[in-house]
């Protein structure tokens, strides 16, 4: 068989040419070379905290380098958030952000950072539906009975969040805006003192990322009535969501996810992706997932960035509508 001279000299040339970019494809692929940062914008112990040292634990083996968690904590997450948005793109440092991260866009006019220049989304690690829990003393014994009493008695329910623009705020105002409903919010510098509070009778109702409430739910130090999610949680298989209590229209849930600083090359983002979503998605982590009532995320970058945009119009919405500020 004969070959024609002009497609064996392209084929030499193409030859040439792959073996002068093979040293560049090696260099690519020679990430990490040292240790990766995840800065996680609270303090230690919390959701996003978890999140980040079970995905940090396995990437660590999976990348042959030690992926360290830095809690750096303050300002609704901004802090933290900025210094990732300021760090060097040069994929060694990363941002674990949940649901607040979406809202504060809108909850603060003037960030130090352009969500959308300064930060690339990553990978999206899971998403936890809230649990909705009272207080023992109330007559509350689902969802439909709560809403019912606050319709009658506009301001007789108070609430408590995380904190003014929380998962937990944000959920709760929307409910209230879903069933016309008037209950008066108590923010709270984090979870554990308004669990305190709901389990002590001072406020009535506390909405909770799953892993917060299971415990003192099955303890039954708190009456859990219904999830925000659109199915119910393997971890608590017999509480109904809002939806098949006949509230429809409402969902609500925080998640995690991981940020890097814009700029940061393809590869290693595309790579870093990869491997979150391989994390989450296994076996392994299939039952941790399940005790969190987290389910597992994973996915492309562009379906993170999907998913953000999203979420930062849904509740950008609901702080508009309410009129919530940073202060209140």
């Amino acid at each position: 068989m004969t070959i024609d001279r002009r497609r064996f000299n392209a084929m030499l040339m193409t030859g040439a040419a792959g073996a002068a970019l093979a040293p560049v494809a090696r260099a690519e692929t020679a990430w990490p070379t040292k240790p990766i940062r995840f800065v996680v914008p609270y303090t230690p112990g919390g959701f996003t905290d978890v999140m980040a040292r079970l995905v940090a634990a396995r990437l660590t083996e999976r990348l042959g380098q030690q992926v360290l968690i830095e809690n750096k904590p303050g300002a609704n997450s901004i802090i933290g958030v900025d210094s990732v948005a300021k760090a060097p793109p040069d994929g060694y440092t990363f941002a674990v952000v949940i649901a607040a991260y979406a809202a504060n866009t809108t909850l603060y006019p003037k960030l130090p950072y352009d969500p959308r220049k300064d930060l690339q989304p990553v990978s999206l690690i899971g998403v936890s539906p809230l649990v909705a829990a009272v207080n023992l003393g109330t007559p509350f014994k689902d969802a439909r009975s709560l809403v019912a009493y606050a319709k009658a008695n506009p301001g007789k329910v108070s609430f408590g969040s995380s904190g003014n623009g929380s998962a937990a705020h944000l959920t709760t105002e929307l409910l209230k805006a879903t069933t016309g409903t008037y209950m008066v919010h108590i923010p709270y510098r984090g979870a554990a003192p308004a669990l305190t509070d709901l389990t002590g009778g001072h406020i009535q109702l506390f909405l909770d990322a799953a892993s917060g409430l299971i415990a003192p739910g099955k303890a039954g130090k708190v009456r859990l009535i219904g999830t925000t999610g659109e199915k119910r949680l393997p971890a608590l298989p017999d509480l109904p969501t809002f939806a098949e209590q006949g509230i429809a229209n409402f969902s609500g849930s925080t998640w995690a996810g991981v940020l890097a600083p814009a700029g940061t090359p393809k590869d290693i983002v595309q790579r870093m992706a990869g491997e979150i979503t391989r994390i989450v998605r296994s076996e392994e982590l299939r039952g941790r997932f399940e005790e969190l009532g987290t389910f597992p995320g994973g996915g492309t970058p562009e379906e993170f960035e999907r998913f953000v945009n999203a979420e930062t119009e849904k509740w950008g919405q609901v702080i508009k509508r309410a009129g919530i500020t940073a202060e209140r």
